[in-house]
């Protein structure tokens, strides 16, 4: 990424022919491997230049690489990763649009660090960087969720203040105000998004829904008050026809205007409880309504039983507020000042049948997409891991320099020896950022590109393979010796999937990279 030092973001140029060309407005987009993300750079990239960040690789995220897609993977929590990005973003040239999508959320009403992390201190990164890149328009995705539900009979529209308690809608809610202390730099709008799904689904408690109401399951015709709990429903089609009109008409937008991507009213869980059911079976279901109080006492019941399990299910006790409550919306100036209106053929109870008939007939497919949406709160042994090693990372170059200065290390490491200190140092740091980054991300690409930009340099400088491989070697079972002996060690399972493994792959690149400029393969560490 910058010249004389390897970068912790794994850049991804497009392919042959591709690259940034002078007509072609400049797009970066963050959050790119996300539902909506994916979608808006297929859609979008015969008329831009997209510049993808993204946590996931582009393999991963299933977005197939195409002459107008520059691709980065990135963590916007990660200030190193934005200054990356941006520093090669500054130079292209041309003007820019920086649509961010990038954020975290789940359903499980906690408070995962990662509501902070990404969506709180990644947004400030990238607002940050926008300083200087300038661009022309920044517009920020926030959600009809960052409001707080309307009066019975009322409609948020896009005067309503971002006034919800819950605490995704805290996040949103501070990223449509931070935008003001950026207005100086560059403009900005906000866009409100109803809950967006597919015809595959895409949306976590619709998926839930469905699979409990077309099940047997004892609680398949229960719905919760008068199962008027509702919300709206944007198919992402209609969400990419919404912001191509946007990219469109943008000069044309007041500095931190609102608009509301969203069919006006909401849909409620007996509506689509009846839609689904007359799609599978041809007759609509009869639904048990269940008090409210009884309802709410059920969640909470539910829960307890999960934890004793070990198993919680979907369904939480903070959802028990919000049963019979309706999320309305009057999107009506928003229409009149875009001229998008969604398309009716996608409202989301004329596409139920669809879903139900792709439930059917490829399960496979509809469950591999619908649990990528699926987010879990608990932290997961990778992410643990993850904060292990942060928190552990000077004891590791210690003892990877120790080794390196200890009495074997002169005949093993003849030339790092004669480096200077302060440059061993820093080639640990590197090293271990990257193994934290492919931790967190469970994405070996990462120190695999590390390790092949590692080897190039040190080719040129004439050190062996043998002694390369062998220096990282080293500097593994460095971080294995202090991450057992951490308080806290995660299991042997877990350091070898996730550390050995990383370190593997990387040890491996290194000796591709000899064997590819030399014609033979160095001997193992």
């Amino acid at each position: 990424m910058t010249e004389g030092r390897p970068s912790a973001v794994v850049y991804v140029p497009p392919p042959e022919g591709g690259g940034p060309r002078p007509e072609r407005p400049a797009l970066v987009v963050t959050g790119a491997s996300g539902f909506l993300g994916r979608h808006l750079v297929a859609a979008l990239r015969e008329r831009h230049a997209i510049y993808a960040v993204a946590r996931r690789s582009q393999a991963a995220a299933g977005v197939e690489r195409h002459p107008h897609v520059t691709w980065f993977q990135a963590d916007i929590g990660e200030r190193e990763h934005v200054a990356d990005v941006f520093r090669w973003l500054r130079r292209v040239p041309g003007r820019k649009i920086v649509l961010h999508l990038a954020a975290h959320y789940d359903f499980t009403g906690e408070k995962h660090p990662e509501y902070e992390r990404t969506n709180v201190t990644g947004l400030r990164h990238v607002l940050d960087e926008c300083r200087e890149l300038r661009p022309e328009r920044f517009l920020f995705a926030s959600s009809v969720a960052a409001c707080d539900f309307p009066p019975r009979g009322g409609a948020l529209t896009e005067a309503s203040p971002p006034d919800g308690d819950h605490v995704y809608a805290a996040t949103k809610r501070y990223g449509e105000r931070v935008l003001a202390r950026y207005a100086d730099a560059f403009p900005s709008a906000i866009v409100r998004l109803a809950a967006m799904f597919s015809d595959w689904c895409e949306y976590p408690p619709l998926y839930v829904f469905l699979g409990t109401w077309l099940s047997d399951a004892w609680n398949r015709r229960i719905l919760g008050g008068r199962g008027e709990s509702a919300i709206p429903y944007l198919h992402v089609r209609c969400a990419v026809a919404f912001f191509e009109r946007l990219l469109e008409m943008q000069a044309e937008l007041s500095p931190g205007e609102i608009l509301v991507a969203s069919p006006d009213g909401a849909v409620s869980h007996r509506e689509t409880f009846e839609a689904a059911t007359l799609a599978a079976t041809g007759a609509r279901g009869r639904p048990i309504l269940m008090p409210r109080p009884l309802a709410r006492a059920g969640l909470v019941t539910m829960d307890l039983a999960g934890r004793l399990l070990g198993r919680r299910p979907f369904e939480r006790p903070w959802m028990g507020r919000y049963i019979d409550l309706r999320l309305a919306v009057d999107a009506h100036r928003t229409r009149e000042r875009t001229g998008w209106s969604p398309n009716p053929r996608l409202d989301v109870l004329r596409r139920i049948p669809f879903l139900v008939e792709n439930m059917r007939t490829d399960p496979a497919e509809w469950h591999r997409r619908n649990l990528r949406a699926m987010k879990v709160g608990e932290v997961t042994p990778n992410l643990r891991l993850y904060h292990l090693v942060e928190r552990h990372e000077r004891e590791m170059i210690e003892a990877a320099v120790a080794r390196l200065e200890g009495p074997a290390g002169a005949d093993a490491f003849p030339n790092y020896r004669k480096l200077p200190a302060e440059e061993v140092v820093w080639a640990k740091r590197q090293l271990y950022l990257q193994l934290k980054n492919s931790i967190r991300t469970r994405d070996v690409g990462i120190i695999r590109a590390y390790c092949r930009h590692l080897a190039e340099r040190r080719r040129a400088q004439g050190f062996p393979a043998e002694e390369v491989i062998a220096i990282v070697d080293s500097d593994r079972e460095a971080c294995l010796a202090v991450l057992r002996a951490a308080p806290g060690a995660e299991t042997e399972a877990s350091l070898r999937e996730h550390v050995s493994m990383s370190f593997l792959v990387g040890i491996d690149e290194i000796a591709e990279v000899y064997e590819q400029e030399s014609g033979r393969a160095p001997p193992p560490a």
